[in-house]
């Protein structure tokens, strides 16, 4: 039974301390779409999109409404585009068309966003693969709301060099056509270790091949609430601060849970899962790294600041897992710099490294989000940082990527400006010496040892 008391502390969460249901995301299976012409696949695609989310943007707002939960997102995730599109695409020109599809059935339905322009290729790419990887800048920079991924390793099978290589380029390819919206292109497209089945989260987000025909996916969001509980135990121990955080999650997961079954019932779409990431705005207040300061730490990046993002991520997590029998995506603390205010000023006032956020990535919940560096950064350059991300989450065992912004005519001391949720960012200084001839080597990086456990 829902009390009186708890309705008005939900209701002083969401006016005084942003909390949000950042996406529903409904995950839509296209496997039934495949075919050998590619005309036809896409007027499928279309078809199947714009009749299972039909009411999801009107169901979103209804839920709105009734609870006075806000929903900031509403969008779609389907089956990985080179899966769908093996049989029909002969070259990247024939993946555009889907994209151009894709984002047809996006407006169409009104969402925010639609993922799963992507790939999955950790232990290597067949053709389709590699023809949906080339047309990735074509595709984004021609399109407005469909994002992309490609998983290039796992704990299971190691890390494939050659996708890596070429996502280096690519990604330097799709600053370039997107320089005059400072490469916003990039911040659709995401590079992937262990990448989950059931993300909500975009630009990551695909529905797996393990999935049903389609499922509604609900992402929660409160770090302006984990913020206010934190300044009501200021200058308590670790325990009291732990349960603390503890308790504020299973509240801010409780609400997920109500608008999730919500959408569920009323869209006639199974419910999936629960992803209990806390995700920053560019909105005071609503800053991962404000309540790392908050924990004591003048900046984010000082000394502590990878035991304080630790701490929060698995706090966060042991409340959220008793809100919700089922818990999944990604879970944990986000750290993109251009969406969280207090990043941006760590990152300004030289307390925040590239390097630094590497070592924090170790901990937290994804990886080096949404970091814009300098335009001339080299393509092998992009593609060591994606590697050593992918290497922290494959001997890790844990998700984690890069969302890398190579913007096109700026450097240190420049900003990229994306807007809406997206923010802006400031460039990031890169380490200037070259690793090309690593990267040029190629092939496969084994698995590790840990991970034979069958």
């Amino acid at each position: 039974m829902t009390n009186l008391f708890e309705v008005q502390e939900t209701n002083k969460m969401i006016e005084e301390s942003n909390l949000d249901v950042r996406t529903i995301t409904m995950g839509i299976s296209l496997l039934d779409c495949c075919g050998t012409d590619v005309d036809d696949v896409c007027e499928r695609i279309y078809r199947k999109i714009t009749t299972k989310a039909e009411h999801l943007v009107e169901v979103g707002r209804q839920i709105e409404l009734e609870y006075g939960i806000p929903i900031v997102n509403k969008r779609i995730s389907v089956t990985p585009i080179s899966l769908v599109g093996a049989s029909c695409c002969h070259e990247p020109a024939d993946f555009v068309k889907i994209a151009h599809t894709l984002n047809d059935a996006a407006l169409k339905v009104g969402v925010n966003f639609l993922g799963g322009y992507s790939a999955l290729v950790s232990k290597g790419m067949t053709p389709a693969d590699r023809m949906l990887i080339e047309s990735i800048p074509q595709a984004l920079s021609q399109t407005q709301l469909v994002c992309s991924s490609v998983n290039v390793g796992s704990t299971k099978t190691g890390i494939d060099m050659d996708a890596v290589r070429l996502l280096g380029e690519k990604i330097c390819e799709t600053a370039e056509l997107t320089r005059d919206q400072d490469a916003i292109g990039c911040a659709k497209l995401v590079v992937f270790c262990n990448a989950p089945d059931d993300n909500p989260f975009m630009a990551g987000a695909f529905h797996g091949v393990t999935e049903g025909d389609a499922v509604i996916n609900v992402g929660v969001s409160g770090p302006g609430v984990v913020k206010r509980a934190i300044e009501e135990v200021r200058g308590k121990d670790f325990g009291v601060l732990c349960e603390t955080i503890k308790k504020t999650a299973f509240k801010v997961t409780r609400v997920g849970q109500l608008v999730a079954q919500e959408a569920s019932r009323r869209l006639n779409v199974p419910f999936g899962i629960i992803d209990l990431s806390l995700a920053p705005t560019p909105a005071i207040g609503d800053s991962i790294a404000e309540i790392l300061e908050e924990m004591g730490l003048e900046r984010v990046g000082a000394p502590g600041t990878t035991a304080a993002l630790a701490m929060l991520n698995d706090q966060v997590k042991k409340g959220g897992i008793m809100a919700s029998s089922y818990v999944g995506g990604l879970s944990g603390a986000f750290i993109p710099v251009s969406e969280d205010h207090g990043m941006i000023d760590a990152v300004l006032n030289d307390a925040l490294s590239l390097e630094k956020l590497e070592a924090m990535t170790c901990v937290c919940s994804v990886g080096l989000d949404m970091i814009a560096v300098p335009g001339d950064t080299k393509p092998s350059t992009v593609s060591g940082i994606i590697a050593d991300e992918m290497a922290i989450g494959m001997i890790n065992q844990k998700t984690t990527a890069v969302r890398l912004i190579p913007v096109p005519g700026k450097s240190v001391g420049d900003s990229a400006e994306f807007g809406g949720l997206l923010g802006y960012a400031p460039i990031m200084k890169v380490n200037p010496f070259s690793c090309e001839a690593f990267i040029a080597r190629g092939g496969r990086i084994p698995a590790p040892v840990h991970s034979f456990k069958n």
